[in-house]
């Protein structure tokens, strides 16, 4: 697909779910103030940093850091709901219209993530835009583990093709992989 037809395809998506996009919004503001919009800087393709887009799943007043750094108990209620539907992640089709991100490629982390940006580097990874979602995620690992994580990026990056990025968003829709994972407050 080229650019501009996976840009027209956002702008159509964004249309199609403005009513949902707008009132998890709601819900965001209401339950916990604050902006519902997240944007954190991410580590793209070419290590270029840029500000991903998410709708904020946790309290105002937690710090950013990678997932697997939180615990649950910094989540808000409606964001267990958007984490776990992966509504959370909405936002980040304008990441894909302003070419920071694709549908399916690796899964952008945060600039203080050195072993995980070092393993990555070595693989060759940031030679392509970091996904929505990806190989790894439909395989339940996460940021937690770098080095892991890193390998299959890079057999992603090595063995991508338009029906593997298919298998892997139908995968991600039909509810495989768990995302990040949240430290348990037990």
């Amino acid at each position: 697909m080229t650019r501009l037809a996976i840009s027209l395809l956002c702008v159509f998506m964004i249309v199609l779910l403005s009513p949902v996009w707008i009132i998890a919004a709601f819900l965001i503001a209401f339950e916990d103030g604050g902006s519902p919009l997240l944007s954190q800087k991410r580590v793209g393709r070419h290590k270029k940093v840029f500000y991903c887009y998410k709708l904020r799943t946790m309290h105002t007043e937690t710090k950013h850091v990678a997932s697997h750094d939180a615990s649950t108990s910094q989540i808000t209620k409606i964001g267990k709901v958007l984490r776990k539907t992966g509504l959370d992640e909405l936002p980040q089709l304008l990441n894909i219209i302003k070419g920071d991100m694709n549908f399916v490629g690796p899964r952008p982390c945060l600039p203080s993530q050195s072993e995980l940006i070092a393993a990555r580097e070595a693989e060759g990874v940031f030679e392509i835009r970091p996904g929505v979602t990806g190989l790894a995620q439909i395989q339940g690992v996460d940021m937690s583990e770098p080095a892991k994580l890193a390998a299959i990026d890079s057999k992603y990056v090595r063995n991508r093709t338009f029906l593997m990025d298919l298998k892997i968003i139908r995968a991600t829709l039909g509810g495989k992989g768990s995302g990040d994972a949240i430290k348990s407050d037990s």
